[in-house]
């Protein structure tokens, strides 16, 4: 199976992540630092989760290597624009108490306050820096995309956007793909809703195997980094062993048949 997808700075990303959305700071440390003795080697964090300072004291009580560990936050959209988000990434890195990043996103473009490429423009300059080794976007629509590459002539690196069997985003990937830009799916199990979905139970029952890890191998297989998120030891560890198990060309064909094009988040045209 791929572990890691190549970034086009040479750097590569591990396929999969480890997700603490609406996980609190003391919370975010327990579970990273079962998530890191697990083997994930990739965690993705975000100014607005409010958990960047226990990401940190998990990282570092965990004495891995700082290189070893692959490390994700977000400007959130109230910061967007040259100085706020300087600002931001500077009390981010604080936080999380490290000298660089290896992902910094912009976390929506939040369209309607038309600062996204400006916001840009920032990230370009902080990836210049060194102290964000990669920068890309999240929830970000092919017009977005575009507009960044028209009017600055840099790719994203990564846009990471929901994706799962009802949202599949196959457009969206084929542009990414066009373009050499790395999807990451965020709610990868419909933030719960698919878990008892006939279909995937069938598919992952005839592989021994859990819907979640089912959703896991969906992605990686399909060349998408993917983030689960549990705060479950065993289930932090199960989301990692999906190795053992191929899905079939006819297993792929049922789990694209669940497209349905529902969200379980917020469209990016909704949000400011």
């Amino acid at each position: 199976m791929v572990t890691s997808l190549p970034l086009p700075g040479g750097a590569s990303i591990p396929a999969i992540g480890f997700g603490v959305y609406k996980v609190d700071d003391d919370a975010a440390e327990t579970a990273v630092g079962l998530a890191l003795d697990a083997g994930y080697r990739h965690v993705d964090t975000a100014e607005m989760y409010g958990n960047e300072t226990g990401v940190g004291k998990a990282i570092r009580a965990s004495r891995l290597d700082r290189d070893d560990v692959f490390v994700t936050t977000k400007v959130w959209n109230d910061h967007q624009g040259r100085d706020a988000t300087l600002r931001a990434f500077d009390a981010s890195l604080s936080r999380l108490g490290l000298e660089a990043v290896d992902l910094y996103l912009i976390h929506w473009p939040a369209a309607a306050n038309d600062r996204y490429v400006e916001t840009w423009r920032t990230l370009l300059e902080l990836r210049a820096s060194d102290r964000a080794r990669n920068v890309g976007v999240s929830n970000f629509q092919i017009p977005h995309l575009q507009r960044l590459i028209d009017e600055t002539g840099e790719v994203p690196a990564v846009n990471q956007v929901e994706r799962h069997p009802w949202l599949p985003q196959d457009e969206l990937i084929a542009f990414h793909r066009a373009h050499g830009i790395v999807t990451e799916a965020w709610s990868p199990l419909g933030r719960g809703r698919l878990i008892d979905d006939p279909v995937l139970t069938g598919i992952a029952d005839a592989h021994g195997v859990n819907v979640a890890q089912l959703l896991v191998r969906w992605n990686v297989q399909q060349g998408v980094v993917v983030l689960p998120k549990s705060g479950t030891p065993s289930r932090i560890r199960s989301n990692l062993d999906v190795d053992g198990f191929t899905l079939t060309a006819d297993e792929l064909t049922a789990i694209a048949s669940l497209e349905s094009g529902q969200r379980t988040g917020s469209h990016p045209d909704s949000v400011s």
